[in-house]
């Protein structure tokens, strides 16, 4: 029998990943959930990644884009004369405002790296663009600084449940920034 040809099936996979995490943690990951939820024959989720770590990365490199997403609708950011505080509280509102499984899904992975050594540079990765461009606005040393706060502050509202306070990110960003 013929290969059946199907250029989408390695993203496919990708996103039954995610769903598979959104749904039961990752403790529920595993090539059979994936190959399940894909529609797809278990020794396609095997032939696209290897391990369980490399669809994590991809998983988590795709998570990572929605992060992207909110801080590349910010124009402010490269706007000298704009308040960095002010910006950088509204992306956090942005993204916390949104999709909050989604959220909830990417902080997952990403702390899935404490664990999984393989993880840690996508881990890794939101916040070194975010500092990279930062250090534009600010010294680098700064730029980290924000970066962790901003982290820190996703992190409580995740785990209180309280909702996200976009005039208390803007104040304590604002005494970070010189």
């Amino acid at each position: 029998m013929p290969r059946r040809y199907d250029p989408e099936r390695r993203q496919r996979i990708i996103d039954a990943a995610i769903r598979v995490v959104g749904e039961k943690g990752l403790a529920g990951l595993s090539h059979r959930s994936v190959a399940a939820e894909a529609d797809v024959p278990l020794g396609s989720t095997t032939y696209h990644f290897k391990t369980l770590d490399e669809l994590m990365v991809a998983a988590l490199r795709q998570a990572n884009e929605g992060f992207a997403k909110a801080v590349a609708a910010y124009g402010d950011l490269d706007d000298s004369s704009a308040d960095l505080a002010t910006a950088l509280a509204g992306i956090l509102g942005d993204w916390l405002s949104g999709d909050r499984t989604a959220v909830e899904l990417e902080y997952e992975l990403y702390l899935a790296a404490l664990r999984r050594p393989a993880l840690r540079p996508v881990a890794a990765e939101w916040a070194d663009d975010l500092a990279e461009r930062l250090a534009h606005r600010t010294d680098p040393v700064t730029a980290r600084a924000l970066v962790a706060l901003m982290d820190g502050i996703c992190l409580q509202v995740l785990l209180t449940g309280t909702p996200y306070d976009e005039g208390y990110a803007r104040e304590v960003l604002g005494r970070v920034i010189p």
